[in-house]
């Protein structure tokens, strides 16, 4: 299955933090800029975000665009034949649609027998309610685990797998990738830019910029309104130390003729195991700016320099 470089999503904005009118101007951008991939998720906003890109996409040829949901919360409900039955077919009123392409678990699931899960899963792309299946935030050993179950029954395979990955954000460089290399799953990474970090909007000693995310109580996941907190993930502050070094890509960035967006954005890319970077956007301009990333290639001599101002040790290029 193919999908466009840069992918939406629709997570602590759509059917929660924008009005649906929004919304579906940036859904509908998206779509005459050639994204072919839009991502959303039961956990979104109660569901509401499935109602709003199912409404927006209403208006599009079907076979034009894969759709990509997930499930396992809300409630910890779990990945159990259950909820994943019951939760499919609430998911395709949601979006008003008679399949889904691409079904993500959300989590793992420790509660459910990993068989239970995927022969689940199996049934639901023989019963044509799904083409693909995939998982999120899962660990090396899960995805291997799951693998070999697939091979034991002769189950559909999983084909992709939604992990974070940034250049903030590389866990999934050690064993995540290899695995996947290994096993044919793709990554459809989010949080490329690192929840706005990586824009370089966020300056060290200075105050929050009013229209951002991290000064919006609707959207402020990784931030405390009024004050930058932390990047949670990997353990990695975002104090005025960090911001520090993501203030030195702006140079590096000028010099690749991309903007700090782009940069991040074709950084991910780099990495050939990754076939989509999702992106969230408020505004379509912002998505204009963003699709012009597909494509971008960055030498090694960016790349290098990249890792110095970021303070990381060189990483391959897979």
């Amino acid at each position: 299955m193919q999908v466009s470089e840069i992918g939406l999503g629709s997570w602590q904005t759509y059917g929660h933090a924008l009005q649906d009118a929004q919304a579906e101007a940036c859904i509908d951008r998206a779509y005459e800029l050639g994204i072919n991939f839009f991502d959303t998720a039961d956990a979104y906003a109660g569901g509401e975000a499935e109602k709003v890109v199912g409404r927006a996409l209403s208006k599009f040829p079907r076979d034009s665009y894969v759709l990509s949901t997930k499930i396992f919360f809300p409630n910890s409900r779990g990945l159990s034949r259950k909820h994943l039955f019951e939760g499919c077919h609430a998911a395709l009123k949601r979006l008003d649609t008679d399949y889904i392409d691409l079904y993500q678990c959300h989590r793992y699931d420790p509660g459910t027998p990993l068989d239970e899960t995927l022969r689940a899963l199996n049934d639901l792309a023989q019963q044509g309610k799904i083409l693909y299946y995939g998982v999120s935030e899962w660990t090396a050993d899960q995805i291997v685990q799951a693998a070999d179950i697939v091979r034991v029954h002769d189950f559909q395979p999983i084909t992709v797998n939604q992990p974070q990955y940034s250049m903030l954000a590389r866990g999934i460089e050690r064993d995540v990738i290899p695995v996947c290399e290994r096993e044919g799953i793709g990554q459809v990474v989010f949080s490329p830019l690192a929840q706005g970090v990586l824009t370089g909007k966020y300056k060290p000693g200075q105050p929050l910029p009013a229209d951002s995310r991290a000064a919006d109580p609707k959207q402020n996941q990784f931030f405390k309104t009024g004050v930058l907190d932390a990047y949670v993930h990997d353990q990695v502050p975002a104090d005025d130390h960090l911001l520090e070094r993501v203030q030195r890509l702006v140079p590096i960035a000028q010099e690749a003729g991309l903007s700090m967006p782009q940069l991040a954005l074709a950084w991910c890319l780099r990495q050939t195991n990754v076939a989509s970077v999702i992106i969230g956007a408020s505004r379509p301009e912002q998505i204009d700016q963003n699709v012009a990333a597909s494509g971008k290639a960055l030498s090694a001599n960016i790349l290098s320099r990249i890792d110095q101002a970021l303070e990381f040790a060189s990483a391959p290029t897979m």
